[in-house]
């Protein structure tokens, strides 16, 4: 049932860097663009190893949980991964404007962006809250649809920090220990044998909602639902 999810998060919203780094002004530059890419990226590590943890805990409730707790743990992921989105969006913010041109638009877009896509999952969860468990066939049919909604909402994640991933920040950034990709630090929870008639929740339909979405400041590699999520980050795409 969360394969879906899970596959529709699976290659996408994590947000981690994927990006690749004269003068004594072009060298003077490059320290100011290395200073923001650590400011921003320091800031961004937490966020992008709970972006990360959300979407294993969708993974692992993906094969044989049941309706209940494929709810419960997909709904405290998508509010977790809103929350990384908005604390993303202050690193930004904070880390004042990018010494590179049209820095205060790019920071700004991607302020904009992020908070956007944060207020996205906040109302993916709500319609996962809204889901009846106890019909199995409702149920299915409704995670379908919020599989559907996070592959569309997996693209905003993963354009909200392209631009400033882009260029010489961007390859500063692919530098910076904090925004490189991380492993989940939730162990997956392996289903012991065949699920009880009854247990399970039937597997949602089009179960093939494969998300090929590229990590981005590696966000966080997304999993492959229950509802899988994503890494349009690479650094900080899920």
């Amino acid at each position: 049932m969360n394969k879906k999810l899970a596959a529709a998060l699976s290659g996408g919203a994590v947000l981690v860097l994927a990006l690749s780094g004269c003068s004594s002004d072009e060298v003077d530059e490059g320290q100011k663009v290395d200073a923001w890419a650590k400011t921003f990226c320091d800031q961004a590590k937490p966020q992008i190893q709970k972006r990360a943890d959300a979407q294993q805990t969708i993974i692992s409730t993906a094969a044989d949980g049941k309706p209940a707790d494929v709810q419960a743990a997909d709904s405290k992921a998508f509010q977790d991964i809103a929350d990384t989105d908005k604390a993303l969006a202050k690193a930004v913010e904070s880390a004042g404007v990018p010494p590179v041109e049209n820095g205060e638009k790019l920071r700004q877009d991607a302020i904009k962006e992020l908070n956007a896509t944060a207020t996205a999952y906040e109302g993916l969860r709500k319609q996962v809250d809204a889901l009846d468990p106890k019909d199995q066939q409702k149920f299915a049919d409704g995670l379908q649809g919020v599989a559907d909604g996070l592959k569309r909402i997996e693209k905003m994640d993963q354009d909200a920090l392209a631009k400033i991933q882009s260029g010489e920040l961007g390859k500063a950034m692919a530098k910076q220990p904090g925004c490189q990709k991380t492993r989940a630090s939730v162990a997956p929870t392996a289903t012991s044998g065949p699920a009880k008639p009854g247990d399970a929740a039937p597997a949602s339909p089009s179960a093939a909602a494969s998300g090929s979405a590229s990590a981005k400041p590696s966000a966080p590699a997304k999993p492959s639902t229950s509802a899988k999520p994503s890494a349009s980050t690479s650094a900080a795409s899920e």
